[in-house]
């Protein structure tokens, strides 16, 4: 009978256990960092379309409601707000809403009927960035994942 020859095994089985060290919460914390690291990003890509009223020096009013609606001060100070976000899980959906309180903010964004029976086109602030979102979240999650795959197997 023909012989083969050997094999050694030994990194194989440090490799399985390095992968079953990222199951159970380690997955699921991993999924959480993801979540929100989109969740800073879509609101960096939102916070800068958001458009801000004029107003005429003196008349006592201050535009920028809308656009600190969005909770954090700025575009770059949008990661640390969605830190504080709170991620929910439903079976292997996870999920953070990203909101804007401002009673006017659907308006906005898909535009509404004027006083004078006219139309106010919407902004498309939020959709135009969830789509970008979706361009590059690939390439988000991918460093991610790879980065934590790096550090199970201390590559």
């Amino acid at each position: 009978m023909a012989r083969w020859g050997s094999i050694d095994v030994t990194q194989l089985r440090a490799f399985a256990r390095a992968l079953g060290k990222l199951s159970g919460p380690e997955m699921d914390r991993l999924c959480i960092n993801c979540s929100k690291a989109l969740a800073g990003r879509l609101l960096a890509l939102v916070i800068p379309k958001t458009p801000v009223g004029k107003y005429p020096p003196g008349s006592g009013k201050k535009g920028g409601t809308l656009r600190r609606g969005w909770g954090a001060k700025s575009a770059g100070a949008a990661a640390g707000y969605a830190n504080s976000l709170s991620v929910m899980k439903a079976g292997n959906i996870y999920t953070v809403e990203i909101r804007n309180p401002v009673e006017y903010a659907s308006y906005v964004e898909f535009g509404h009927r004027t006083v004078n029976g006219g139309w106010s086109e919407g902004r498309y602030m939020l959709t135009i960035s969830e789509e970008r979102l979706k361009t590059i979240a690939p390439a988000v999650l991918e460093s991610m994942v790879l980065k934590k795959l790096r550090e199970a197997c201390d590559v």
